[in-house]
């Protein structure tokens, strides 16, 4: 995957990478929305310093570690990639209330779709604005996702200095283990 210029990220603003989705999915990840450099490279979670696919890896989820433009490989795996937002933007900073509760109703639809047995919602004040839930934490969540059973994760962004890898690759260890504790 090339390394985006400059004016490919300036060009990426306003753009959407397109959902990993399918049928029979264990587990549907949910995003924020692209950065830039996701959407320049049109691979979701593409930024180096995104820490998506370690944690995935290290949590259990795949066999090896993927690359972001291996992402329809997780399909086979039973894990699909959509987003609240579908715009690119620099930063999550530079989405409103209003536009992440239309995210929430839109993935809301998309989960009653494509029926995964559960929606991981990666970002939790994101989650908190779109689904009304200010109190929310990491890990189950009481209220379903189009129908979906919900989980909640940290925003797994290089930004995000509240959780380091390990802590991540815990909170995705976590979700496989409520997975593998579901009736089938």
């Amino acid at each position: 995957m090339a390394r985006p210029t400059r004016d490919d990220l300036a060009s990426a603003a306003g753009r959407r990478v397109p959902d990993v989705l399918g049928p029979g999915l264990a587990v549907l990840f949910c995003g924020i929305n692209p950065g830039l450099w996701s959407a320049a490279v049109g691979h979701h979670f593409a930024r180096p310093g995104n820490r998506f696919w370690k944690a995935l890896h290290q949590g259990g989820l795949t066999p090896r570690l993927l690359a972001p433009d291996e992402e329809d490989e997780l399909l086979a795996l039973g894990l699909g990639i959509t987003n609240l937002v579908e715009r690119a933007t620099a930063g999550a900073a530079d989405l409103g209330a209003a536009e992440l509760r239309e995210g929430g109703a839109r993935l809301a639809a998309k989960a009653a779709a494509a029926r995964p047995r559960m929606v991981a919602v990666l970002g939790v004040g994101a989650y908190r604005t779109a689904f009304a839930r200010p109190g929310a934490a990491v890990g189950p969540q009481p209220d379903p996702i189009g129908g979906s059973a919900a989980w909640l994760l940290p925003n797994p962004s290089g930004l995000n200095a509240h959780y380091q890898l390990a802590d991540l690759a815990g909170a995705f260890a976590d979700l496989r283990r409520a997975l593998d504790g579901q009736s089938r």
